[in-house]
């Protein structure tokens, strides 16, 4: 069966790839999860989209990722959310929030799926976030949960 990736798949190859693979592995794992769609001619053309887009948040061998970290070490990351007056929030801060908040802080568009978080974050106030970059290089970002206005 032939598939194209739309995220990275460990063994297999990273988004935009093309691969082949067993039918059954294909029609019962990868594509329900969304992590590849079937190969055709139209979908071809989509993976030059994809590859755009990993281009645009690609880290570039590990003097890039080494840059990255010291720029995101260097900003201050607020993600706003609500909260209850007692400063429990309503849900938790999700990777794609923060994500946001570096990103409207000034630093790099990352992807979301980059951010390690070691137990979910449901209290306001300061917590430490740690960024994977390259397999040698983790960027740990103070993330402030501030109470939406």
């Amino acid at each position: 069966m032939k598939l194209i990736l739309t995220a990275p798949v460990e063994n297999l190859g990273v988004a935009g790839d093309i691969i082949e693979v067993k039918d059954g592995y294909g029609r019962n794992y990868l594509v329900p999860r969304g992590f590849a769609i079937s190969w055709t001619k139209g979908a071809e053309k989509q993976i030059e989209g994809i590859k755009r887009a990993r281009d645009a948040r690609e880290i570039r061998g590990i003097e890039h990722a080494q840059q990255v970290r010291d720029q995101l070490e260097q900003i201050s990351v607020e993600v706003p959310v609500r909260a209850s007056e007692s400063g429990k929030l309503f849900g938790a801060v999700t990777p794609s929030l923060i994500v946001a908040g570096i990103k409207k802080s000034g630093g790099p568009a990352l992807d979301k799926r980059s951010v390690q978080v070691d137990k979910p974050i449901r209290q306001l106030g300061s917590h430490k976030v740690g960024i994977k970059l390259h397999d040698a290089v983790t960027a740990h970002v103070g993330v402030t949960v501030v109470a939406d206005a």
